[in-house]
């Protein structure tokens, strides 16, 4: 647990969870307010008109791929993969956050996550549909797409399930469905909340259909408690094993610098590394813009932070081991690998991802620095950008240098490569800030759980189903 000194004592007291002067009526209209009532902030408008920009140039980027095919990304033999599976990757790993924190801290009753878990939840959703779109525009026949999923056709032809494509595509869709089911079950009590305080005819209707006909009810929330609880069990090992199964892509490989079998736990530590690195990208100018200081408090950040330094040691022992066993292997393959990445032509960013992801984050031993705001939005945004590199080194530095000295490249991305990354985080944001405008980005009902014993009701049976502030 977070702790913070007490003033005039040398005793530490725990941080809290939520600021003074809150109870049930105060949180309810504090978060629904943001939705229903709040003037949207004009720093909403401007970053969302940047957001929906980056999208257009995305949708311009597809359809020049759509006109001329996979070769405006640069890609050439032996360097078949470059920034599309980088990318994917990539945001696979963003998309770990939001079940780590929504399911495995609810399992282990964490408390403090309830202030960041909805929209870590919807940041999983909108990353994993970024990634899920990268390996589709990669098969140059993206139409196509449904030749993956073993349907029942005319020729009978199935996929070919040693392709690690095939296996991509049931670990993702997997995972999205779960998280989504996850999300939106969670979200259920909220939308009530909002279609009753809701004064325009519209909204309720919208918001009522999709909270499908909640009254919070005891049989309501026994029901609801069930399903959550198991969505969160089933929702656990798919951290491990989406993530794992990713990592087959490249372990599965006799490439050097691919065939280890450290892989699976290295990108899963990656995956947690970036993703809430990517929660505290977000959530500090989130509530900084909305005045949510008291529900997203310096202990959630310290929490994240402490996070944040324990998965980049997991994540910094595995460069560690990779070039001991490289060399401890006696393989002249794996140890020119290792020479080639830190002395090569792709050496800058080897570096660079050394720098981030290992140097950087060991500054978050320091309370000083964890309790600076701006230094620690700082960190995870370096961190985010150390982890794309390290995908990049990981997938091109690999392939660039092949077994013949005849077949290696200088691969580097184009114009439309950088196109398509930029506005894949434009897409990601579009959906992020119509997030933030029309759905509770804080869960009501479990923040009302934090309310001290003494500011919740007293009235006779009143209780959590039955109080809606």
């Amino acid at each position: 647990m977070a702790t913070e000194p007490l003033k005039g004592s040398p005793h530490l007291v725990p941080a809290p969870l939520i600021g003074p002067g809150y109870d049930y009526a105060t949180v309810t209209d504090k978060i629904s307010s943001i939705v229903l009532t709040q003037k949207t902030p004009r720093s909403w408008i401007f970053g969302f008109a940047v957001a929906f920009f980056l999208l257009m140039v995305l949708m311009f980027a597809i359809g020049r791929l759509f006109l001329l095919g996979v070769g405006i990304w640069g890609i050439e033999i032996p360097v078949g993969w470059g920034w599309a599976i980088v990318n994917f990757v990539w945001w696979v790993g963003i998309a770990h956050a939001g079940t780590l924190i929504s399911a495995i801290l609810l399992l282990m009753h964490q408390e403090w996550r309830t202030s960041i878990n909805r929209f870590a939840e919807a940041m999983t959703l909108f990353a994993v549909s970024c990634a899920g779109m990268f390996p589709l525009l990669h098969l140059g026949r993206p139409w196509m797409f449904y030749w993956l999923f073993p349907y029942p056709n005319t020729m009978k032809v199935w996929p070919q399930f040693r392709s690690p494509l095939v296996w991509d595509v049931f670990a993702v869709s997997t995972y999205a469905t779960v998280s989504l089911m996850f999300w939106y079950v969670g979200l259920i009590p909220d939308l009530a909340t909002i279609r009753d305080r809701s004064k325009r005819r519209v909204s309720q209707k919208i918001y009522g259909i999709l909270a499908m006909g909640w009254r919070g009810s005891a049989a309501h929330w026994k029901r609801y408690e069930t399903a959550y609880l198991l969505l969160a069990g089933l929702a656990t090992p798919l951290v491990v094993s989406v993530h794992s199964v990713v990592s087959f892509d490249f372990a599965v490989g006799i490439v050097p610098g691919w065939h280890s079998t450290i892989f699976p736990p290295y990108f899963v530590a990656g995956a947690i590394y970036s993703g809430f690195a990517m929660v505290l990208t977000i959530s500090i100018p989130v509530r900084k813009v909305y005045g949510l200081e008291d529900f997203i408090t310096q202990r959630h950040l310290d929490n994240m932070a402490k996070i944040l330094l324990a998965t980049g040691l997991i994540v910094g022992y595995g460069y560690v081991m990779e070039t001991f066993m490289a060399f401890y292997s006696g393989s002249p393959y794996d140890k020119f690998m290792i020479m080639a990445r830190m002395t090569g032509p792709y050496m800058k960013f080897y570096w660079a991802l050394i720098f981030c992801n290992m140097v950087v984050p060991q500054f978050l031993w320091s309370t000083r620095v964890r309790s600076n705001i701006t230094g620690l939005w700082v960190i995870s945004i370096l961190v985010n950008i150390g982890m794309w590199l390290e995908r990049y080194v990981i997938v091109v530095g690999s392939l660039a240098r092949d077994y013949m000295p005849t077949m290696w490249y200088r691969y580097s991305g184009t114009a439309w490569d950088v196109a398509t990354y930029v506005g894949s985080i434009g897409l990601f944001l579009t959906l992020l800030f119509l997030f933030l405008r029309y759905l509770p980005m804080i869960s009501i009902f479990e923040l009302r759980q934090l309310v001290p014993p003494e500011k919740r009701p007293t009235a006779p049976g009143a209780t959590r189903a039955t109080v809606e502030g």
